[in-house]
């Protein structure tokens, strides 16, 4: 008698899913929900680096040991294979063309992707072999078959062109380089005409002592402050921003090509603008001497620098002075008037403006010391309601003529610097609650609270770091400020200072820009927006447009423009993270190439990163370098995910986040992100 089938409904199988990395070695790892799996190289199944795959468990036979399955001893990471991918990273790859008739063969720049995209060398006959090209994928590899495409651009003759690096991550990440014919005429024709302005209802600030303070190598200057001691005691402090609002009206040319853009891109040797080079480097440039029309935000403190009135009007200003941020700290730093301009005199900056008069000198010198006063008192107020300061140093990469990297400067938070964020973040505040008092339609900055997951990560560097002695980790998890502002504080001054600063940055989720007003978390601000920089960013210039609604009376915004504002945000929100990536990516890739030099050579860093597959190590630079497990000695290493550390089973040496550890350069790939290293 046959036997009866129960009547049960099966269960589907689930697979687990994530996005795989893939490393330069060819195989992969993928986090999942269900923990980390190592994909060999064999069994990626034509996923490309940064694609949602779904993956199925494999059984490695550890009798058989084969090159790639180091990563596959007992205690590691499950192996998997790829069985399906769910969800396309890429649409397009840069790459290297190579003929091979009767294709075009495209080799991908990015090492992480290993497979070539085959085109049809008769649709495309003239491109020379070696050119740097973008191809659109129309079939992506398989079992059975390879990745096919077209080319839609020739970006280059040949990857070692002056600029090609940089050229192919633009070409990437498809930002705009170029305007619209209407936009350049349109921008051409604008001028600052101060008797229409006059006519017009802008106020004639240009006896005010106005001065701008930006990095050296700054390429916009949109942004002036002044300060000035009232009679009756107290402070006005002037933040006088360009008026680009002004010459972008709503739907012109100009405003429809800068909404797409969103924002202006800084990568490492080129400048790719938000609006057309005659607004942005000349008309709405404050540059000293020179008449401009501002939109300008007076706030007036107390002694103690508490806000007591704020007023925003349209205005023409003039810039006085022109100083780098070098320059400014020593008009903070120095004794007097005349030892402030003999320090300034030695930075020599080749940017610096006109030679500065002795009432124009004294006027900075007492400006500075001021702001310099307010920024250490609005630091502590907010750090005192649970706002949070990061440490960082940035690399700031020095080219030559022909493009290459020569040397790197690492920019640091000074006093100087902290004065105009202070101002800015200031200005910044008090628009946002005019804005949200008057129940104004705008675009403002929100900074959601941190998820309670991602905060669980910093307890294993509470621990690692002996601060779980002054800080309760609960607090941390819970997502509460102050102690959040106990770790930072506590690894001030110390190795990890920048390291533990960086991770408690990564915990936070990014801010972005939504139609509403909402906290911001890391300011601890219950108001916030972005008006400083309506010629790099779109959302402040949608702000400048709704605060001149205000201030002439109207209210509010136009409907149409009311109505874009939720898709502006979010636009704004995409572009942001693209022009970080890709400023990000260039940086990174001349950092390397500088480090090039120093191939063979032993030098110090500290592990950023801890992988199951090996650790990350930052370099003074901030080059970021990757040590491969399997170079870390004889032994089995095992991931510690909770205390960020890597505990080898025989010897037990153990390697964690934070250690200083001594590194030698093993490679700098060309065009590559991250260092070869090897242990010292």
């Amino acid at each position: 008698m046959p036997r009866s089938r129960r009547n049960t409904r099966r269960r589907p199988k689930s697979n687990p899913r994530g996005v795989i990395s893939i490393l330069p070695d060819g195989f992969g790892f993928v986090q999942t929900a269900e923990g980390e799996f190592f994909v060999p190289a064999s069994k990626i199944g034509g996923a490309f680096d940064g694609d949602e795959v779904e993956l199925v468990p494999i059984r490695v036979n550890h009798d058989r040991p084969q090159a790639g399955k180091s990563h596959n001893q007992v205690g590691e990471r499950p192996s998997a294979r790829v069985v399906a991918v769910v969800h396309r990273a890429h649409e397009t790859l840069i790459g290297r063309y190579e003929v091979a008739d009767p294709f075009g063969v495209v080799v991908p720049s990015d090492r992480r992707i290993p497979y070539d995209v085959f085109t049809m060398r008769a649709d495309n006959p003239d491109i020379p072999d070696g050119a740097i090209v973008r191809v659109r994928l129309n079939a992506f590899p398989s079992r059975k078959s390879a990745a096919t495409g077209v080319v839609e651009e020739v970006l280059g003759m040949s990857a070692d062109d002056p600029g090609m690096d940089v050229e192919a991550i633009i070409g990437r990440y498809r930002l705009e380089t170029t305007f619209s014919e209407g936009a350049i005429e349109q921008a051409n024709r604008a001028s600052v005409c101060e008797s229409d302005a006059l006519a017009h209802g802008y106020r004639d600030i240009r006896d005010r002592f106005v001065f701008t303070v930006d990095p050296v190598d700054a390429r916009d200057f949109d942004d002036a402050l002044s300060l000035q001691e009232l009679p009756e005691g107290g402070f006005l402090l002037g933040v006088h921003i360009a008026d680009v609002a002004h010459y972008v009206p709503w739907d012109s040319s100009v405003d429809l090509d800068a909404r797409r853009r969103a924002t202006s891109v800084y990568a490492v040797d080129r400048v790719i603008p938000m609006v057309p080079e005659h607004l942005s480097n000349d008309i709405c440039s404050l540059v000293p001497g020179a008449t401009r029309r501002a939109m300008t935000v007076d706030i007036r403190m107390t002694s103690s620098w508490q806000v007591e009135h704020v007023e925003a009007y349209e205005s023409l200003i003039v810039s006085q002075a022109r100083l780098s941020y070098e320059q400014a700290q020593c008009y903070i730093d120095a004794e007097d008037v005349q030892h402030a301009r003999l320090l300034a005199r030695r930075e020599d900056e080749p940017h610096a403006a006109m030679p500065l008069s002795d009432r124009s000198s004294e006027l900075l010198f007492g400006a500075l010391r001021s702001l310099n006063a307010m920024s250490h008192a609005r630091i502590a107020r907010r750090q005192a309601r649970g706002g949070m300061d990061f440490s960082s140093r940035e690399a700031k990469v020095v080219l030559d003529g022909e493009g290459s990297a020569v040397d790197v400067r690492i920019r640091v938070k000074t006093d100087a610097t902290s004065c105009i964020e202070e101002a800015m973040i200031l200005c910044n505040e008090c628009v946002a609650e005019m804005l949200r008092d008057a129940e104004s339609p705008s675009v403002f900055r929100v900074h959601d609270a941190p998820s309670s997951d991602a905060l669980a990560d910093l307890v294993g560097v509470l621990h690692e770091f002996g601060y779980d002695r002054e800080v309760a980790p609960e607090c941390v998890v819970a997502g509460n400020r102050h102690a959040l502002q106990g770790m930072l504080a506590l690894a001030k001054g110390r190795p990890e200072e920048e390291l533990v600063s960086s991770l408690v940055l990564r915990s936070m989720k990014r801010a972005e820009y939504r139609p509403r007003c909402e906290e911001h978390y890391g300011l601890a601000s219950e108001a916030y927006c972005h008006f400083t920089s309506p010629i790099r960013r779109y959302p402040d210039l949608v702000v400048h447009r709704a605060l001149k609604a205000l201030i002439h009376g109207e209210g509010a915004l136009p409907a149409s423009q009311v109505e874009s504002l939720s898709w502006i945000s979010e636009h704004s929100s995409k572009m942001e993270r693209i022009a970080d990536a890709c400023a990000r990516e260039t940086q990174e890739i001349k950092l390397v190439e500088y480090m090039a030099r120093y191939v063979g050579q032993t030098l110090h860093g500290i592990v950023s990163g801890v992988t199951s597959y090996g650790l990350y190590v930052r370099l003074d630079t901030t080059c970021e370098g990757f040590l491969p497990v399997r170079f870390l000695g004889f032994d089995y290493f095992t991931l510690d995910a909770q205390r960020h550390r890597l505990v080898g089973q025989d010897t037990n040496r153990s390697y964690r986040l934070g250690q200083p550890l001594r590194v030698i350069v093993h490679d700098a790939p060309a065009h590559a992100r991250k260092l070869d290293l090897r242990l010292a």
